[in-house]
């Protein structure tokens, strides 16, 4: 079955870029239809949307945060990844990837990312 895996730095200094990973197995990101996200929930709070990018490569993001996030992926590796720059303490979060493939949804298991000098 589809398995996600996410990795990265659990610390970034704040004005720095946080650059994650999600690397998938079990199935390819570009199985027609299906759509590869990146969900965070900072600390206390509900689960934030922060955008998806399609089996095509097509990208969509959060407009709150459109200004300083971009998204891209390998084929080759079956990896798709996150970059947010500029960031804040206000980043620090819980980040997940996700797949969502029809009715179907599948998150990998997080990873902690906290912004502090």
């Amino acid at each position: 079955q589809v398995q996600l895996q996410e990795s990265g730095p659990g610390l970034v200094k704040p004005s720095q870029t946080l650059s994650l990973t999600c690397s998938v197995s079990g199935g390819s990101i570009t199985t027609t239809y299906s759509a590869w996200s990146w969900i965070r929930q900072p600390p206390g709070k509900g689960l934030e949307w922060m955008g998806v990018i399609a089996y095509d490569g097509s990208t969509s993001i959060s407009p709150s945060l459109k200004s300083r996030t971009s998204f891209s992926r390998d084929t080759s590796k079956n990896q798709f990844s996150l970059q947010l720059n500029s960031v804040t303490p206000e980043d620090t979060a819980v980040y997940y990837c996700a797949r969502f493939y029809g009715v179907e949804f599948l998150s990998g298991q997080g990873t902690q990312v906290t912004v502090s000098s």
